[in-house]
C-alpha cells in the first residue's frame, strides 16, 4: 500500500483550490443579483422581463463559457501537461473575474462572463484529473472527491438568492440573505455592495497560481512523454515511506505506470477513436453518464429555486432564505462524509444506493406537495420541507463518488479526454434542467418532482447494470474491469509486480531502456 506524504496532502490541497475557485466564481453572481446596486448601476428594472431575459443570457453564457472550457481543457492537459494547463485555467479565471467585476455596460458583462467561464470549467475538470493521477489507491476517491468538497465550500460561502425580484419590486432588496452576502448588502456604498463580491472571485484563481509553483508535474503524465528520471523523482517525493526503505512500493507503481503507459502510447487516442474502440466507447458513454444523470435529478432545478419553494410552503419573511443557505451548508457537509465513505465502501453501492434513495425521495416529495402545497397544514408543510433537505443529503452519494469513478477509469492517454466529456456533459446537464426550471414550476408545480423521479429511477437501473467497482484498483489495472489488456499487475501489498522476479533493479531497468524481464 503507498503511503500518502505530506507532501502529497499539501499537493492535493493546492490543487483543490482549483474546485474552490469554480464553486466560489459561479456563486458569486447569485449572490449579486440579490443586491440592488446592480441594477441601479445598470439601469435594470429588476420587475422586467427584459431584465429576466438579460440575467439569463448573462448565466447562459457563463454555463456555456463552463463547457466549452472543459473541453478545450483536454487539448492543454495533453499538450503541455497537467501543471501548465491548470496555470493557464487559473489565468483565465482571473482575468475573466476581474473583467466581471469591473463590467460597465450589460453587453461588456455578458462577453466576460464567457472568459471567466471558460476558465472555470478548464478547473472544473483539471483539478480531478490532476488528484487521481497523484492519489495511492486505497485514498483515491477520498483525493479526487475534494473537488467537489471544495467546489461546495466556494459556493457556500457566497450562497445567497433573491426570493422573486421580478415579482415583487417592493421586497426585492430585501429578500437575500448567505453567509458573506449579507455584509456587501448592508454597505452603504451600493457600487462597491456587488463589485467587491465579483472581485473576490478573483482570490482563489491567485492562491492556486501561487499554490502551482511548488507543485510538481503527475508523474503518469511526465512517464507518457517520456520523461521517466523526472516522474520517478515526483513518485518517490510523493509517496515516500520511512518504514518502506528499499522504496518497494514506489518502485512497483513506477514500473507499473511506464510500462502501461508505453503500451498505450501505441494507439490512436483521438477523440473519435474513443467512440469506436467497444471498451472505450463503453467508458466514455459511461463517463458522461454519470455527470449527466446526477443533474437529471434536479440538483439545480430544484435547489436554484428552492426559496420560492419554501416560500410556497407556508414559510415568510427571511425564513425561506435561512433555510436554503442552511440546505446549502448541509450538502457540503454531506459531502465530506461521502467521500470518507468512498474508499470504504465503494463507488457502485453508493452510486446504486443514492440513485433508488433519490427516487424515493423525489417521489415522497411529489406527493406531499400534491397533498399539502398551498395550504395551512403546518405538518404536512413541514414534512415537505424535511424531505428537500434529506435530498441533498441523499444526493451526495452520486455526486461526489461519480466525479471520482469518471477520473480514475480512462488510461494515461485518454484520461484529459475522458474528463473533459464528463464535465461537458455535467454543464449540458446542468443548462438542460436549469434554463427551463422557474416556467416549469409555475406552470407544472410539484408534477415536476415526479418527472426527476423518473429520471432517477432509469439512472439507478443504468447504474446497476453498468457501473464497476473501482475501489482500491490501480489505475493502470482498471483498464482490464472494461476488456482492456493489462500490460502488469501490483501484488497484493502494492510492493511488487506480480509478473516480475527481478527485485529492486527493476527501476534503474525501467529508467535505461522502458522494459524489462516479465
Amino acid at each position: 500500500m503507498l503511503h500518502l506524504t505530506k507532501y502529497n496532502i499539501a499537493t492535493t490541497c493546492v490543487i483543490a483550490l482549483g474546485g474552490f475557485s469554480y464553486g466560489f466564481g459561479s456563486a458569486v453572481f447569485v449572490t449579486v443579483i440579490g443586491l440592488p446596486g446592480f441594477y441601479v448601476d445598470f439601469e435594470l428594472d429588476p420587475t422586467t422581463s427584459h431584465t429576466a431575459n438579460i440575467l439569463g443570457a448573462v448565466n447562459a453564457v457563463y454555463f456555456t463559457g463552463c463547457a466549452l472550457g472543459s473541453l478545450g481543457q483536454s487539448f492543454l492537459a495533453d499538450w503541455l501537461g497537467r501543471k501548465k494547463a491548470l496555470y493557464i485555467a487559473a489565468i483565465l479565471a482571473l482575468i475573466g473575474s476581474a473583467l466581471v467585476a469591473g463590467s460597465v455596460k450589460v453587453g461588456m458583462l455578458i462577453a466576460v462572463r464567457v472568459i471567466q467561464g471558460g476558465g472555470q470549467g478548464m478547473l472544473l475538470a483539471l483539478v480531478p484529473l490532476y488528484l487521481s493521477e497523484v492519489a495511492p489507491p486505497h485514498i483515491r476517491g477520498f483525493l479526487t472527491g475534494l473537488t467537489t468538497l471544495s467546489f461546495g465550500i466556494g459556493y457556500v460561502m457566497f450562497v445567497s438568492h433573491s426570493r422573486d425580484m421580478f415579482n415583487d419590486k417592493a421586497n426585492h432588496d430585501c429578500c437575500r440573505v448567505g453567509w458573506i452576502a449579507i455584509a456587501c448588502y448592508h454597505a452603504s456604498n451600493l457600487t462597491l455592495s456587488w463589485r467587491l463580491p465579483l472581485a473576490l472571485a478573483t482570490v482563489p484563481p491567485m492562491a492556486l497560481l501561487a499554490g502551482l509553483s511548488f507543485v510538481s508535474e503527475t508523474p503518469r503524465f511526465l512517464v507518457w512523454r517520456g520523461q521517466r528520471e523526472e516522474a520517478w523523482r515526483v513518485i518517490r517525493k510523493l509517496h515516500y515511506d520511512p518504514s518502506d526503505p528499499e522504496e518497494a512500493g514506489a518502485r512497483a507503481e513506477f514500473t507499473q505506470i511506464v510500462r502501461q503507459v508505453e503500451f498505450d502510447k501505441e494507439q490512436n487516442t483521438s477523440f473519435v477513436q474513443m467512440f469506436k474502440k467497444p471498451t472505450w466507447r463503453r467508458r466514455s458513454l459511461l463517463a458522461m453518464f454519470a455527470t449527466f444523470a446526477a443533474q437529471c435529478t434536479g440538483i439545480y432545478g430544484i435547489t436554484n429555486y428552492l426559496p420560492l419553494i419554501f416560500a410556497s410552503l407556508g414559510m415568510t419573511g427571511d425564513v425561506p432564505l435561512i433555510l436554503y443557505a442552511s440546505h446549502t451548508t448541509l450538502g457540503t457537509v454531506c459531502v465530506l462524509a461521502s467521500i470518507i465513505l468512498v474508499d470504504r465502501v465503494g463507488r457502485r453501492p453508493l452510486i446504486v444506493t443514492g440513485y433508488c434513495l433519490l427516487a424515493g425521495v423525489l417521489l415522497a416529495e411529489a406527493l406531499l406537495q400534491w397533498k399539502y402545497i398551498g395550504t395551512t397544514n403546518k405538518g404536512g408543510n413541514g414534512a415537505c420541507i424535511f424531505f428537500m433537505f434529506v435530498y441533498i443529503m441523499v444526493f451526495q452519494c452520486v455526486d461526489a463518488p461519480g466525479l471520482a469513478w469518471v477520473a480514475e477509469i480512462f488510461p494515461t492517454n485518454l484520461r484529459a479526454k475522458g474528463v473533459s466529456l464528463a464535465i461537458f456533459s455535467l454543464f449540458v446537464g446542468t443548462i438542460t434542467f436549469t434554463a427551463p426550471s422557474p416556467l416549469a414550476f409555475k406552470n407544472i408545480g410539484w408534477h415536476m418532482f415526479l418527472i426527476y423521479f423518473g429520471f432517477a429511477i432509469i439512472a439507478a437501473i443504468i447504474a446497476w447494470f453498468f457501473i464497476v467497482e473501482t475501489k482500491g484498483v490501480p489505475m493502470e489495472e482498471i483498464g482490464a474491469l472494461f476488456g482492456d489488456e493489462v500490460v502488469v499487475h501490483l501484488t497484493t501489498d502494492g510492493h511488487g509486480i506480480v509478473e516480475d522476479k527481478s527485485g529492486p533493479e527493476e527501476v534503474e531497468n525501467v529508467l535505461n531502456t522502458g522494459s524489462a524481464k516479465v
